[in-house]
């Protein structure tokens, strides 16, 4: 079987890092901080979940992880201070992508669609996939071609054909307009 193309933008050999929450500001004098969630399973942060915090990954354990309006209330084993706890204000969390579950059939991570080659109906390269904007409505498709022009599409039935994993083809229906 030939290796899997890498699909993301880590070096060959590197694990791919996903975003699951944003730390915020330490929360009362136990080493609590609130953390914004990024994630479509929010259920997934919880206690004694490993993650990785800020641009080099430090690792750590989830201790507690509490409901606290529109966000969470986490602490980490081993920090029980606001002061220690602060260190860590204004840095993303993160899990390896080898750490998450696969998804039912037919569904993929965000990070699976990246550097897929876009083509129209007729087969003509449109460019890559380089980045999906969550809107209220539907994600949209941020393709962009050699020559650097940018063109999105609505991940909508009517525009999305067909999507081919093993090829790492999207085939689409250009509305008129774009």
């Amino acid at each position: 079987m030939p290796a899997k193309k890498q699909s993301s933008g880590s070096p060959a050999g590197e694990p791919v890092y996903l975003v699951i929450g944003y730390l915020r500001r330490p929360h009362g004098v136990r080493g609590e901080i609130i953390m914004d969630a990024h994630t479509d399973f929010p259920e997934r942060i919880k206690s004694g979940r490993k993650v990785l915090i800020g641009e080099k990954h430090q690792p750590h354990t989830l201790d507690t992880v509490r409901p606290h309006n529109n966000g969470l209330l986490v602490s980490f084993r081993g920090i029980d201070t606001p002061e220690d706890v602060g260190k860590f204000r204004n840095q993303w969390v993160y899990v390896k992508s080898s750490q998450v579950p696969p998804l039912p059939e037919g569904q993929h991570y965000q990070y699976e669609l990246l550097d897929l080659d876009v083509v129209d109906e007729n087969g003509n390269l449109l460019g890559k996939l380089v980045e999906v904007l969550e809107t209220g409505a539907n994600d949209v498709y941020v393709v962009r071609d050699d020559g650097g022009k940018e063109m999105l599409l609505p991940a909508i039935p009517s525009v999305i054909l067909n999507l081919d994993m093993d090829s790492r083809l999207l085939r689409v229906h250009l509305l008129e307009g774009l």
